[in-house]
């Protein structure tokens, strides 16, 4: 008989996902008016970068504190603060003064406290989680992750189209009020052990993450080579994947729209069927075998699609192997460290992996502006060939990165899977 998630997870799940859809409805609006103010790849991408930096320096040092602190209390504080910043940017929308060093200031201060929010909310999500059924609710997760991907810039589109970029601000806030009811309704079991261990001594609880590290090398080196595929992942799809569809479709919202609604598709499918499977015999063949075909099939057809057919296929490939990726890597997570050192273990995992999307982010970004489209400009017997693979004009070199990042990323992928260390964790393929 196949196991349900519980009402207090179900509870939860609805109150992130809510928040989630008013918080990416935002993003899409900040993005499209970023693009349109600056006509730059690289301005957008600054935008990301600017909430990733802080998010990483503090996931690497904030884990302690939040295995110390009620996780309740940690994503009220944090998704309290992101509202007001919301709110800021709504007055100065209302002022007249928006301006993109204020977006930028905004989105570091998120990104600050992202890090205490995100690793706060996968230690609530395994206490919440009864039966062990860690896929099913990683899978849960995927696929509202991705229905808000195909959903998000479709309404933000068309609000921002009818009545305006405020009141996407106004339903970001909404989407808030929703959230704290749904954490003030949910009641996620106390850490084992923490009132029994509040009298150990500090220097020896700092240290139980980097001895548990120790004696697990798998899962050091499962988040580093997962840094190198985000790395890649970065440089284009969650980079200059924007920039390129609107250079290569004449500044077509309604085309732009309609790749990330397929990419959201791709994943929604991914995550239904993760949800509703059963539990992986080998996670590490989920996790690489899929991040491989992500990009050798979502990169590659990408960079060389031309229309928004070829774009939308390319994006249904790239997302649908995403959740069976999350999903194998939460069953490790979850199955192989204690509870008690969780909130630690998921910072750092969140600040080593994500470590390598800003450099991403920038590289990306000037990659695009100043090499690779110029390149592509040029009379060089290898830009010639390329174009017999891409096409021509605007939107052509950051095609070609996405060749790039298809065949580097599928390599990172064998050699995450070829490693000794994950192996023995995962046990036999």
């Amino acid at each position: 008989m196949k196991s349900k998630l519980n009402k207090d997870y179900k509870t939860f799940w609805l109150g992130q996902a809510v928040s989630q859809m008013g918080s990416s409805m935002t993003s899409f609006a900040l993005t499209f008016w970023s693009y349109q103010q600056t006509n730059s790849a690289m301005a957008v991408s600054f935008m990301t970068f600017c909430s990733y930096m802080p998010y990483i320096l503090v996931s690497m040092f904030g884990g302690t504190l939040i295995d110390r602190t009620s996780k309740k209390k940690i994503l009220i504080v944090s998704d309290t603060i992101a509202a007001v910043c919301t709110i800021s940017i709504l007055f100065s929308l209302f002022r007249g003064s928006l301006e993109l060093t204020q977006i930028y200031v905004v989105n570091a201060v998120i990104g600050f406290m992202n890090a205490f929010q995100s690793p706060a909310a996968a230690v609530v999500t395994g206490q919440l989680i009864t039966d062990g059924n860690y896929e099913k609710a990683s899978g849960l997760n995927s696929f509202s992750s991705n229905l808000i991907m195909v959903t998000a810039p479709v309404l933000s589109g068309t609000l921002v189209g009818f009545y305006g970029i405020r009141l996407v601000f106004v339903i970001d806030l909404l989407t808030f009020t929703f959230c704290m009811i749904t954490l003030f309704l949910v009641k996620p079991r106390e850490d084992p052990g923490a009132s029994k261990n509040h009298h150990t001594h500090a220097g020896q609880k700092n240290r139980e993450h980097i001895e548990f590290l120790k004696k697990e090398p798998g899962i050091l080196y499962l988040m580093l080579s997962l840094a190198l595929i985000n790395f890649f992942s970065r440089l284009t799809y969650e980079n200059i994947l924007n920039p390129m569809i609107l250079a290569r479709s004449g500044g077509n919202a309604g085309v732009f729209g309609l790749v990330n609604s397929m990419m959201g598709a791709g994943g929604i499918v991914g995550g239904i069927m993760v949800a509703s499977g059963k539990r992986a015999k080998s996670p590490r063949k989920m996790i690489y075998l899929s991040a491989g075909i992500s990009f050798l099939l979502g990169d590659l057809t990408m960079g060389a699609g031309r229309n928004v057919f070829a774009w939308s296929a390319a994006g249904i490939f790239a997302s649908f192997p995403i959740p069976f990726i999350m999903a194998g890597q939460n069953a490790l997570l979850y199955r192989t460290v204690p509870e008690n050192i969780q909130g630690r273990i998921f910072a750092i995992r969140n600040g080593i992996q994500y470590s390598t999307v800003p450099i991403g982010l920038l590289l990306g970004g000037y990659l695009a502006d100043y090499v690779f489209e110029p390149f592509m400009t040029s009379d060089y017997t290898a830009a010639i060939f390329l174009q017999s693979i891409v096409g021509k004009g605007p939107g052509s070199g950051m095609a070609v990165m996405f060749l790039c990042t298809g065949l580097l990323g599928a390599l990172s992928s064998v050699l995450g899977y070829k490693n000794r260390s994950i192996r023995n964790l995962a046990g036999p393929a």
